[in-house]
C-alpha cells in the first residue's frame, strides 16, 4: 500500500513538472491563450506558488485582459495578505493608463513599509521587476532607515547604473564596500564595467572625485586602495605607487603589492617608474629574499632596455650583487639569472654551464636543483646539444615526478626533440601534456603538437617542417636576423605547403622584436587575407590590432580589428582583451 501511495505521488510529480513545462513552452511561443489555461490549472494546484500567480496575471496582461487581471489580483489579495501584489495591481492600473490609480497603488505598498521593514523585499522586487526605478528606490531607503542593519547598498547602486546615474551608483558601491571589506573585490568588479584606460573618460574623472572627497572626509585605507585600483586601470602607475607607498606607510605589512605594481610597470614597458619602484623597495625591505628579487628585476629591466655594447656593465651588477649577498640556496634564483644572461646575452657558454655546474654543488632542495638543470639543459639546447640537453630533462622527470617543473621539463623534452627534427618523439610528449595541470603548459603543447600534426604528412621528407624548426630554434639563440632569412626562404620554396601562415606570423613577431612594425603589419595582413579559416586568424587579428593601437595611432583600425575578434572569435583567449580595448577605443563607459 505504502509503495502503491509512493509511486502516485511521483507519477503526479511528473505530470506537474511537465505540465509547468508545457505552460512555459506555449507562454514563450507567445501563445497566450493555450499558456493562461495551463497556468489557470497549475495555480488551482498550487495557489501558494508564487511563479504560477505572477504568470497568470502576466499571461493576462499579455492578452490585454487588464480587468481579469484585476479580478484575480483583487479577489487573491482578500486571501493573501503579501503586499507586493498591491505594487502588481498598481502596474495593472499602469497599464490600463488609469495613472492616478496606479501611483495610489504603490504608494499604498511603499506606506506597508512603515507597519513591517521586512516588507521591502517583495515590494522592491516587484517595482524592480516593472521598471519602477524611482519607486523601488524609496522602497530601499524608507527600510533602511526604518533598519539600519539592512544594507541596500548593491540593489541601489544597480539601480542608479540601470537609471545611467553613475555617481550615485559609484557612491552607493563605495558605500557597500565600506561597510563590507571583504567585498571590495566585488566592488572592484561592478565599477569596472563603467570605466576604461583613459583618465579623462567621464566616469573615471566622476570615480576619483568621489574617491578623493571622502578621503577628505574620512581617512580610510580603503579609498588608497581604491584609488590605487582606478589608477592602475588607467595605467598611471606613478600615481598608483603615491597610494600603495601611502598603505604601506600605514600598515608596514608586506611589500607585495607594490612589488606587483612594479612588476606590472615593467611588464608594459613603464620602465623608468618600474625602476623608482623597484628601488623603493630596496631602501624599504627588511628581508634579504625581497631586496634581492628587486635587484633581479632591474637587471632585467636593465637587460631589456641595453645594447650588446652596454652588456659588461650589465655583467658587472650581477658579479657585485653575488659577491655582497654571497653564492648560496638563498641566491639560486639570482645565480640561474646569472648564468641564462651569459649564455643567451654574452654567448659565453662555457661560462655559464661552469657557473651552475657549481651551482649544483650547494645544499639544494630537490626541486631546486631542478631549476638550476632546466637552465644547464635549456643552455645545451642552445649549443645545440640536444641529447645531453634531454639527459637534464629526463633526469628532473625521473625525480619529481607530476610536479609543474616536471611537466616543464617534459615540454622542453618535447621542443628540443622537435628542434633536432624528432617530430614523432615530440608529439609522443606533447599528446601526454595536453593534460597538464599548468594551463601555460598544456596551451604552449597544444600550440607544438598541432604545428607537428598539420605538417608532418605534406612530404615524405619534412623538409619544410625541418626548415621552420630551425628557424625557431634560431629564434631562440638570439639569432633573430637568420630566423628572419630562413623564414623568407620557406615563404618562397614551400608556397603551397601548410606551414606558410605558421612561418608568416613567426616572422611578423621577429620583425616586431626588431621593431620592424611596417613588414609585421604586411604579415599579419597576409595571413588575415589569405588564411581566414586558420586556426592563427585571431593570433593576427589581435597583433595586427595592437600595432595599429599603439605604433601606428590609428584607432580607427585597431578598434575594427579587435571587432572582428569580439563578433567572429568569442572562442578566442583573445576575446575578452579585444572586448576590453574596443570598449576602451569606442570610449564606452557602460557595458
Amino acid at each position: 500500500m505504502r509503495y502503491l501511495l509512493f509511486l502516485c505521488l511521483i507519477i503526479s510529480g511528473v505530470i506537474h513538472s511537465q505540465n509547468a513545462t508545457l505552460a512555459k513552452d506555449y507562454f514563450q511561443k507567445g501563445e497566450f491563450e493555450k499558456a493562461l489555461i495551463e497556468y489557470k490549472k497549475l495555480y488551482a494546484k498550487s495557489s501558494s506558488n508564487i511563479t504560477y500567480i505572477n504568470q497568470v496575471i502576466n499571461t493576462y496582461q499579455q492578452l490585454e485582459q487588464y480587468n481579469e487581471a484585476e479580478d484575480f489580483l483583487l479577489e487573491l489579495m482578500e486571501r493573501v495578505k503579501y503586499p507586493a501584489f498591491i505594487v502588481e495591481l498598481g502596474y495593472n492600473y499602469q497599464l490600463k493608463n488609469n495613472l492616478p490609480k496606479a501611483k495610489e497603488n504603490y504608494q499604498k505598498a511603499i506606506a506597508f513599509i512603515d507597519q513591517k521593514a521586512s516588507h521591502v523585499f517583495g515590494i522592491a522586487r516587484s517595482f524592480q521587476n516593472h521598471s519602477l526605478l524611482d519607486e523601488a528606490i524609496i522602497a530601499y531607503e524608507k527600510a533602511a532607515a526604518l533598519n539600519p542593519d539592512f544594507n541596500f547598498n548593491v540593489q541601489l547602486a544597480q539601480i542608479y547604473g540601470e537609471q545611467g546615474n553613475i555617481e550615485k551608483m559609484f557612491n552607493s558601491y563605495l558605500n557597500y564596500a565600506q561597510s563590507n571589506p571583504l567585498a571590495v573585490r566585488d566592488v572592484k568588479r561592478a565599477v569596472n564595467d563603467f570605466i576604461n584606460e583613459d583618465s579623462a573618460n567621464q566616469n573615471n574623472v566622476v570615480f576619483r572625485k568621489l574617491l578623493l572627497t571622502k578621503m577628505q572626509q574620512e581617512p580610510n585605507l580603503l579609498w588608497n586602495e581604491l584609488l590605487s585600483w582606478l589608477f592602475i586601470q588607467q595605467k598611471d602607475y606613478k600615481k598608483a605607487f603615491t597610494q600603495e607607498k601611502a598603505i604601506y606607510k600605514r600598515e608596514l605589512e608586506s611589500l607585495s603589492k607594490i612589488e606587483e605594481l612594479a612588476l606590472m610597470a615593467s611588464n608594459d614597458n613603464e620602465n623608468d617608474i618600474a625602476k623608482d619602484i623597484f628601488n623603493y623597495i630596496i631602501e624599504t625591505a627588511q628581508d634579504t629574499n625581497t631586496k634581492l628579487k628587486a635587484y633581479q628585476n632591474l637587471l632585467q629591466i636593465d637587460i631589456k632596455e641595453s645594447q650588446k655594447s652596454n652588456y659588461s656593465a650589465i655583467k658587472k651588477k650581477y658579479i657585485e650583487l653575488l659577491e655582497t649577498f654571497g653564492k648560496q640556496a638563498e641566491t639560486l634564483k639570482l645565480q640561474i639569472s646569472y648564468a641564462h644572461f651569459l649564455a643567451f646575452y654574452l654567448n659565453d657558454t662555457e661560462e655559464a654551464t661552469k657557473f651552475l655546474e657549481t651551482s649544483l654543488k650547494l645544499p639544494l632542495a630537490s626541486i631546486e636543483k631542478a631549476q638550476v638543470k632546466l637552465e644547464l639543459g635549456d643552455i645545451l639546447v642552445l649549443q645545440e646539444k640536444f641529447n645531453k640537453a634531454l639527459i637534464y630533462f629526463t633526469q628532473i622527470q625521473r625525480n619529481l615526478k607530476n610536479s609543474t617543473i616536471s611537466q616543464e621539463a617534459r615540454f622542453k623534452v618535447a621542443k628540443a626533440s622537435y628542434f633536432k627534427g624528432d617530430f614523432k618523439w615530440a608529439e609522443s610528449q606533447l599528446k601526454i601534456l595536453k593534460a597538464s595541470t599548468s594551463q601555460l603548459i598544456a596551451n604552449d603543447a597544444l600550440d607544438l603538437k598541432l604545428l607537428i600534426s598539420d605538417n608532418k604528412y605534406e612530404d615524405s621528407l619534412q623538409t619544410a617542417l625541418k626548415r621552420y624548426a630551425k628557424a625557431d630554434l634560431l629564434a631562440f639563440q638570439n639569432r633573430n636576423d637568420e630566423a628572419i632569412n630562413l623564414l623568407d626562404n620557406i615563404l618562397e620554396e614551400h608556397k603551397t605547403e601548410p606551414i606558410i601562415p605558421q612561418a608568416l606570423f613567426k616572422q611578423a613577431q621577429l620583425f616586431e622584436l626588431k621593431g620592424v612594425i611596417e613588414k609585421a603589419k604586411v604579415n599579419y595582413e597576409y595571413i588575415i587575407d589569405n588564411y581566414r579559416d586558420g586556426i592563427l586568424i585571431d593570433d593576427a587579428l589581435f597583433h595586427l590590432a595592437e600595432i595599429y593601437e599603439k605604433q601606428l595611432n590609428n584607432p580607427e583600425k585597431a578598434k575594427a580589428l579587435y571587432e572582428q575578434i569580439i563578433f567572429n572569435h568569442a572562442d578566442s583567449i583573445y576575446f575578452v582583451d579585444a572586448r576590453k580595448r574596443y570598449r576602451t577605443l569606442r570610449g564606452d563607459a557602460i557595458n
